[in-house]
């Protein structure tokens, strides 16, 4: 795959302390000039010593492989319940590299990382409304959530996380599973409009707006599939609507907390255009 201006990327763990601050420069870019929760070049040369990920996307290589960091992610080993689990803490495309697929790659490079350390779970946490990041974790690559936190983060020193807390939806890779090697593998395709025709709509849409807006939950659904709706674009929301994105905030954790506490599974994102909806399964 390419970087900006087409330039060919290399994937490779960060080492000298010019990648690292490259590293640091790269999460405010991303987060905020005054975000509080960067991980400094010292914990990240660290944590690789003791079986971590920290791999950047640099483009433009020269012959002594320097280039541009546009890209990476940074993981930590650990245990949760007694299980071993490689905890995805950071994944961050630069502005020039977006939409080319990298944080995708970004996270292919990861798990085959992670399963040659002996891994077989990775876990990390995203904003439930943000539809890019649920595309990519549950549909593309095939992960899960039955977790949702309400204010995981409390306060964070970050634009993007402004405005309507710091709620999270909580995934789980299998690494090795069926359902993600077939995923990977593009053996079985995420779920199409078409596929979920029928399919009962837990928070009803109302369009009679500039912006969709939904209606308050129904938590009293009971099929084997139900779809969650969320905006497709809730930076834009906040920007240009925050009452309507805190309503959708407030909707949505309804949902999340009650079908999962029923035992629903958030298991793939559908795309609609103006909104986008979650496949909650019951039983996975």
């Amino acid at each position: 795959m390419t970087g900006p201006g087409g330039a060919p990327l290399e994937l490779r763990a960060l080492r000298s302390a010019a990648e690292l601050r490259a590293c640091v420069t790269l999460q405010r870019r991303t987060w905020g000039e005054r975000f509080a929760e960067v991980v400094p070049p010292a914990l990240l040369l660290a944590v690789q010593r003791l079986g971590g990920v920290a791999v950047g996307a640099f483009a433009g290589c020269d012959a002594e492989g320097e280039g541009e960091l546009v890209g990476f992610v940074f993981g930590l080993p650990g245990l949760e319940d007694g299980e071993p689990v490689h905890w995805s803490d950071m994944l961050a495309v630069g502005p020039d590299a977006r939409d080319r697929g990298l944080g995708e790659h970004l996270k292919r490079w990861q798990r085959e990382a992670v399963l040659a350390r002996g891994f077989r779970v990775m876990r990390w946490t995203f904003d439930p409304l943000e539809s890019r990041n649920a595309w990519l974790n549950l549909s593309r690559l095939g992960a899960i959530s039955r977790e949702y936190v309400r204010d995981m983060y409390a306060d964070m020193d970050s634009p993007l996380h402004a405005g309507i807390g710091t709620d999270r939806l909580v995934v789980r890779w299998e690494l090795d599973s069926p359902r993600v090697r077939q995923r990977l593998a593009g053996e079985d395709a995420p779920a199409a409009p078409g596929d979920v025709a029928g399919v009962p709509l837990v928070n009803r849409i109302v369009r009679d707006a500039p912006e969709p807006a939904c209606a308050a939950c129904d938590l009293a659904l009971d099929a084997p599939r139900l779809l969650l709706a969320i905006p497709a674009d809730i930076q834009r929301l906040k920007s240009t609507a925050p009452e309507l994105a805190r309503t959708w905030r407030a909707e949505t954790r309804a949902g999340f907390l009650a079908y999962f506490q029923r035992g629903y599974t958030a298991t793939g994102l559908v795309r609609f255009g103006g909104w986008s909806a979650y496949v909650l399964e019951r039983g996975r």
